[in-house]
This record gives C-alpha cells, structure tokens and sequence, in this order.
C-alpha cells in the first residue's frame, strides 16, 4: 500500500505542476484530431466521464480503466458525424491477463473527403482535388495495483498527410484511478495527461517552389520551404466520480471534471446517467468554460442514451450521443461494444 501510495503522489505532484494553460496561444496546437472524443457514452456526459468508463471505452478517457472491465475481450466501433462534414471512424479491441493487466490496440481515422486544388493562378480551382488523411493508431496498457487503483497509458502514432506534405509523430496519455475515495463506497477520482510529445513538422515535396533569390544572379530557381514545427495540444484532466444505487434495479452515476489545455482556455464539464437494470441508458452532459460566453463555445449541452443486453456471455451495448450546435451541423455519434466474458 505504500509504494500505490507513493507512485499516486508522484503522479498527483506532476499533473497538478502542469498547470500550462495559456490563452495567447490559442488555436496554435497541432495534431488537435486527438481532442475529438469517441465512444458514446462518454460523449453524451459532457466528457466528464473519466473516473468509470472500462474496458475499450477507456482509450481516450482514461487508460487506468481499461484493466477495470470485467471481461477478458473488449471490442468496440463507432462513428461519427463531425463538423464541416468531416466524418471519424473509430476501431479498438483490448484483451485482459489476470496477472499481467490489460492490452488494447485502437485506431481513429478521419474521412474530411476531396477537396478542391487551388493555386494563386487558379483560385477558383485547378480542376484537381485533393483528400487529406488523418489517422492515429494506439497501443494501451493497463494494471489494477489493488482493488482501489488502476493505472494505465496510451502510445498514440499520429500521422496527417495534406496532398504533398505530410506529417507524423508520437503523443503519451498517462492516467491513474483511485476508487472508494475517503472510503466512499462509489466515490472515486481520476488524473490524466494527455497527448505528451515531441513536436510535429510537415515536410514533403510539396514544400518545393520556384522562386528568384533577390540577392543572387541565378534568376528562377527552386527552393523548398521550411515548415515551421507545432506543438500537441497536451491537456490535464482531474476528474471525480459517484455511482449511487437506489435500489436493485435504479443507479445513478455523476461525474465532474476539470480541464487545464495548453493551447484552450480551462475547462468545466458535468454528466449524469441513469441507469435502470443495467439494461437501459439516458445521460446528459455540460460543458462551462469561464472565459467565453456560451455562444463562443462549439458544444455546449450534450444528450444520449444506451442499451446494453447479453447474449449467451457476449454483453452487446449500443450508445448514441446528440451534441446541439450553434454555427456547424449537430454532432451524432453511435457505438457498439462487445464484451465477452
């Protein structure tokens, strides 16, 4: 108990002096598709949702609770509509060792689609398109260190490939959960930095130009240009979470969560979700920031529900999130997970 309680006070010690977020640096980040949350659950509680998700669920969550899920093999796709049409589909698959913890491999592509060519010669079009991929592939692992803590972490290869250029790099999620709280039956807190890496840089040959350097007699010459590098878009999040039983067949589950970005504005979220007989699902979900009024945020409220049924050892779960937007098209999202015991 003494060395889960030290590695919680060093994780505890480094994620609270991370405290880096900083206005003026908004919209600077790169690589910021590993921002865009997946799995409905999740989603339809406002993102607050870090201390109880398992299992496959937990990828971007929070890996400490992958190792928590009660099955030996967890399989979970989803899709989603996103802004400006973009679409994002989602793959992960996990498998629990007794003594060893978890593993899970996901994968999370962007389909933004073909997008018209244009130079300053033809700005209306070169009569060519062009149709950017983005796509992360991760490797999780996670371990229960007793029945109360779990930690876990995530290797995130990011690769963005934009017609000629292309760029790649690597992005670490850590994160610990520590239940009964205070001895709290159903209290529970969760740590997570997200997206730890080196910077990113484009390069490619689409990069290459014809230019006359003013200060040489070449005349017309090709140069290729440096691209400048750009930083993940690394976030804290500290999270806390209450599952209350009514009764035999009534739960509900609260959670709460605080957000420091360093390249956003901190972050505020609540969910909620009822829970009757394990069977049946609804949630809902907000979304407070303190520096811009509500009309400048991109979602706000948040709405869903989920279905869960067993059959013959293989637990089916379908979840559907609604997020109501201002100024793009309303974001729906549907997942379905498998567990098998």
């Amino acid at each position: 108990m003494k060395k889960i309680n030290l590695i919680l006070m060093i994780l505890m010690f480094i994620a609270t002096g991370s405290l880096f977020a900083q206005a003026d640096r908004i919209g600077t980040a790169g690589a910021t598709e590993l921002l865009i949350p997946v799995g409905g659950r999740g989603l339809a509680m406002g993102s607050a949702n870090l201390t109880n998700s398992v299992g496959v669920d937990a990828i971007f969550w929070n890996p400490a609770n992958i190792a928590r899920t009660s099955n030996s093999v967890d399989v979970m796709a989803s899709h989603m509509t996103y802004i400006a049409d973009i679409g994002i589909q989602y793959g992960a698959i996990g498998v629990s060792f007794e003594d060893f913890g978890s593993l899970a491999f996901s994968i999370k592509s962007l389909a933004i689609g073909d997008i018209i060519k244009t130079t300053t010669i033809n700005p209306d079009g070169t009569g060519q398109t062009f149709s950017p991929q983005y796509t992360t592939i991760g490797l999780s692992y996670s371990k229960m260190l007793s029945d109360r803590v779990s930690v876990g972490a995530n290797i995130n290869y990011v690769t963005e490939n934009i017609d000629l250029v292309s760029a790649s790099g690597m992005a670490f999620d850590f994160g610990v959960t520590y239940s009964q709280l205070g001895g709290i039956d159903g209290f529970s807190m969760a740590v997570i930095l997200k997206n730890i890496g080196a910077d990113m840089k484009f390069d490619g040959s689409g990069l290459w130009t014809q230019a006359t350097d003013a200060s040489q007699r070449r005349g017309e010459q090709f140069y290729k240009i440096d691209a400048a590098s750009f930083s993940l878009p690394t976030t804290l999040d500290i999270g806390l979470g209450y599952e209350l039983a009514i009764d035999s067949q009534n739960a509900l589950n609260l959670v709460g969560s605080f957000q420091n970005h360093n390249f956003y504005t901190d972050q505020y979220k609540v969910g909620a979700e009822y829970n009757y007989d394990n069977l049946l699902f609804f949630r809902g979900g907000y979304n407070y920031t303190t520096e811009y009024d509500a009309s400048e945020v991109l979602y706000k409220f948040s709405v869903g529900f989920g279905l869960n049924y067993n059959l013959g050892g293989v637990g089916v779960m379908i979840d559907y999130a609604y997020l109501p937007a201002e100024f793009f098209d309303d974001t729906h999202l549907i997942s379905l997970s498998l567990g098998i015991e």
